[in-house]
């Protein structure tokens, strides 16, 4: 077996990975121990990424359709990028640049990204070029750029281990960052004294491990931060030699925040007076880390909040030393990369702005063309509702899923139907956004690549293809290339596509891109391929000579404003973009799970990452369920003013009374309905443009849907739309059901034709007025399918039966018998709770009534040994 090094494709923390390989195919997966991001420690999802590796959901070939009317074809690579390049070309002729757009992904490589502005900016002349890091990431760019002059996040992973504080605000990073979780714990281990504060509504994992938890009301961060720097002020813990000496705007915040006292922020935020003096001092103890995530960042708010954030380590002088300094955490693999090469509507390369005339003249320069456009480009919600009202009329999609993941999917739907042309290059063929699209371009995936991303501590990676390319997919780049090269051809601006685009790999393009950045602050002008292959990843800034990049910035005091002063804003807390009503009472809050990612079309595949949480759960406190005389397992309509979805629903103490909880990852694909984010408006922040994905509100009613329908089939990997996964590296396909009324027989055979239950050798038992129907698959002495019909009672001992191939005979009894419910009360095993080495929580309660401690759960069932990403969880379980 062959082992490459490259990087993790999942979320921000840039973790490396040994990629196993043989025979062409990947075969296994495993932390690199010499990466500084991770040293060997691996996720539930990275840890499985080459159970991922399959070809089965992949998009392998082109598919054009030239009627919206017809479904898509095969094509060949000539005769899809013709078509593209001319309906374009058409496009810009009748319309003008600014009437196509490109909407690109953080999960593209550095180089993906280059080549995508070069095309947009360079080529056909539009800025209406963005990217789904505007979702998650722009309002902490913002933040950085306005408070620090530079989107460039000061701090570092190292930071932790140096910490006395632990900031952790509007992250639940137990599951939206375990690795670094990991490291959290062990800082802990090694300084009892380290303090965590936790700032999150809800009662997460991350929270019950923290020293003092804030749950505040949603949207009140600002005031929270104001309420700390004036306990900070007045008793006399600011660094006010620091202040003078490198900030501006101090006064003017000084006499805002005066009116932010602890205890009017108390009753803002719903929190005791008393915790908000303790988490002042510690933080100005310190040395403080902050870290933050899309709590912050996903509201019209969002830029206030990561300034109010950052305003406090200005005044206590906690910025640019060990330990100390605000770090985001990304949420993307590469949103930072993008940033670097301008990959936003309102960036240019090398962080430079649109709005400023001396750098766009630096880029035609760079670029060697005439002039570069000097309008605003959309946005990405704005881009889409330029869709939806006919102003661009061809859109381009890349590595991304906006049918899914935008905000107001009702209108972003409407959108897509409307565009006249919709190119959409994925790795995936079935995503909810591939279904509109008029071509489909195959492209390469993780394990596949060349090239590099740079995580959220500004480190530079390689990314190194295990495998070559399947089927016919190409590289993102590559396509991009090709793509401008025939629509150059057909434009009439003159400019020389095949003189822009010059490239023959992924490295030429990264050597173009690092002379961009000579003399920025970002400036990696000494890095190389070369540097990376032999000492490893880097950080920047990188200039030409140095021998490592720079760990910490701003340790001198200087920052990238023109002045050399970091500045303090001047922000004031706002309200909720959408208030809490008599109609719509609830505040809805949507967030990640620990063993999913983003839109489920990578960890949809893989079964064991389906264990955890197998459907999308809705939560709610149990006084709100009392309330509504709702159950666990109850089915429910969760409404906004903008759509609804059909849920089951369950009551947890880790909510607020009028909370609610619901995961982002699943949508059309998964389930009924488009997913979470159909509930959520398109307001957003006026200066970053990221929406406010992590609330609306809504209502909760009871749904009476008597007859139910499960079904379990072991058929591999996913294969099916609306369909879920379960068990291990072998998937048990499940699909649930629900109705006010039993359907047509005729659809109950068109399910059992589709998944291969009609044969001859089923067991099939109906008994009308008691509401069983089952149809039985057994081959091979195991239990190979069954369908259940009106009444479900028995399919989780069914389902562990199918994952373990076990008890036939005793199937074979209970399937001929008028029972529903399962023989002898048995039932399935339970949610698991540790992804890596199956262990359910059943076991784990049962090993605690014995006695058990952490480490003889660890001993006895292994569990938390491998990836640790179900520690937290073990140690709530323990407290309980």
């Amino acid at each position: 077996m062959q082992e490459t090094k490259s990087t993790c494709c999942y979320c921000g923390v840039g973790c490396g990975v040994l990629i196993g390989s043989e025979g062409g195919r990947i075969t296994g997966v495993r932390g690199d121990p010499d990466h500084p991001a991770n040293f060997g420690r691996l996720c539930s999802k990275g840890a499985t990424l080459h159970l991922s590796a399959g070809l089965e959901a992949r998009a392998l070939h082109p598919e054009l359709r030239t009627s919206r009317e017809r479904p898509r074809r095969r094509v060949g690579w000539d005769a899809a990028l013709a078509h593209a390049a001319g309906r374009f070309a058409d496009i810009i002729r009748a319309h003008g640049p600014d009437s196509v757009a490109f909407y690109l992904s953080g999960q593209l490589l550095t180089e993906d990204y280059y080549v995508f502005n070069k095309l947009a900016r360079g080529l056909i002349g539009t800025n209406n070029i963005d990217t789904n890091s505007r979702l998650c990431m722009s309002s902490a760019a913002t933040g950085y750029k306005l408070s620090l002059g530079a989107d460039a996040p000061p701090a570092c992973y190292e930071d932790i281990d140096h910490a006395g504080c632990l900031f952790i605000a509007g992250s639940n990073t137990a599951y939206a960052h375990p690795v670094l979780f990991r490291r959290i714990e062990a800082a802990r281990a090694r300084n009892p004294d380290l303090r965590i504060v936790a700032v999150d509504p809800r009662r997460t994992d991350t929270t019950q491990c923290a020293d003092l938890h804030l749950a505040i009301q949603p949207g009140t961060d600002v005031a929270l931060f104001h309420g700390l720097l004036n306990v900070l002020l007045w008793e006399g813990l600011c660094d006010m030699a620091y202040v003078y000496a490198h900030t501006e705007g101090f006064g003017v915040l000084r006499e805002t925040v005066r009116e932010y006292t602890p205890q009017r922020v108390a009753g803002l935020c719903g929190i005791r007076e008393a915790d908000i003096l303790q988490a002042a001092r510690w933080f100005a103890r310190g040395p403080t880390l902050s870290l933050y995530c899309q709590g912050l960042n996903q509201s019209t708010s969002g830029v206030d909040k990561n300034v109010a954030l950052i305003n406090l380590h200005l005044a206590t002088g906690q910025i640019g030393q060990p330990g100390a300094g605000p770090l985001s955490l990304t949420g993307q693999p590469n949103a930072m990369g993008g940033r670097e090469v301008g990959g936003m509507a309102n960036l240019f390369s090398a962080h430079r702005d649109l709005a400023n005339p001396e750098h766009r003249a630096e880029i035609a320069r760079l670029w060697g063309v005439d002039s570069v456009p000097d309008q605003p480009g959309r946005t990405a919600v704005e881009m889409f509702e330029a869709v939806r009202r006919g102003e661009i009329r061809a859109l381009w999609i890349a590595c991304t899923n906006p049918a899914q993941s935008m905000p107001d999917l009702n209108a972003v739907h409407e959108a897509l139907r409307r565009v006249e042309f919709l190119v959409v290059q994925d790795a995936f063929r079935d995503t909810e956004t591939t279904r509109f699209a008029d071509l489909l371009l195959p492209a390469t995936t993780w394990g596949e690549k060349q090239g590099t991303v740079t995580n959220s501590e500004r480190r530079i990676s390689r990314v190194r293809a295990a495998v070559p390319p399947p089927g016919e997919a190409r590289h993102d780049w590559v396509i991009a290339v090709d793509f401008a090269c025939r629509l150059g051809a057909r434009l009439v601006n003159g400019r020389d596509a095949a003189r822009l685009f010059p490239y023959a790999e992924a490295e030429s393009i990264f050597d173009e891109h690092r002379a961009t950045t000579v003399g920025r602050d970002l400036d990696i002008g000494g890095l190389s391929y070369a540097i990376l292959e032999t000492r490893g990843p880097q950080q920047w800034p990188f200039p030409a000579g140095a021998r490592t990049g720079l760990q910490r910035l701003y340790a001198d005091g200087v920052f990238a404003t023109p002045g050399g002063r970091a500045q303090f804003a001047n922000v004031v807390h706002r309200p909720l973009a959408e208030s809490a009503s008599a109609r719509y009472p609830l505040h809805l809050n949507t967030g990640r799970l620990r063993d999913q990612w983003h839109g489920m079309s990578r960890t949809g595949t893989v079964a064991q990452l389906c264990n955890h949480e197998e459907e999308p759960w809705l939560t709610l406190h149990p006084d709100d369920m009392a309330r509504r005389q709702l159950a666990d397992g109850d089915f429910v309509r969760v409404q906004s003013r903008r759509g609804g979805l059909v849920l089951r629903v369950r009551g947890a103490n880790e909510m607020q009374p009028t909370h609610v909880f619901l995961p982002m990852h699943w949508g059309g694909c998964h389930m009924s309905g488009a997913g979470a984010n159909v509930l959520i408006a398109g307001d957003c922040d006026p200066l970053s443009w990221q929406p406010e994905l992590k609330h609306a509100a809504v209502r909760v009613e009871r749904l009476d849907l008597p007859w139910r329908l499960a079904l379990r089939a072991l058929l591999g990997r996913f294969d099916y739309a609306s369909c879920g996964l379960a068990g291990r590296e072998e998937g048990v396909v499940v699909l649930r059901a629900a109705h006010a009324w039993a359907p047509a027989a005729e659809l109950l055979g068109g399910i059992d034709r589709i998944l291969g239950l009609d044969v001859e050798n089923a067991i099939t038992y109906r008994d009308v007025r008691r509401n069983v129907d089952k149809r039985v698959l057994l081959e091979h002495g195991r239990l190979a399918g069954v369908r259940l019909a009106g009444e479900t009672v028995a399919a989780a001992w069914l389902q562990q039966h199918l994952v373990d191939g076990e008890a036939a005979e005793e199937i074979r009894r209970w399937a001929l018998a008028p029972l529903a419910a399962p023989p002898g009360g048995q039932g399935g095993r339970g949610r698991i709770v540790c992804t890596c080495q199956d262990v359910a929580e059943q076991e784990i309660r049962a090993a605690l009534r014995q006695g058990a401690d952490l480490a003889l759960l660890q001993a006895r069932l292994r569990c938390g040994t491998e990836c640790g990403s179900c520690v937290p969880e073990l140690r709530r379980l323990l407290a309980a």
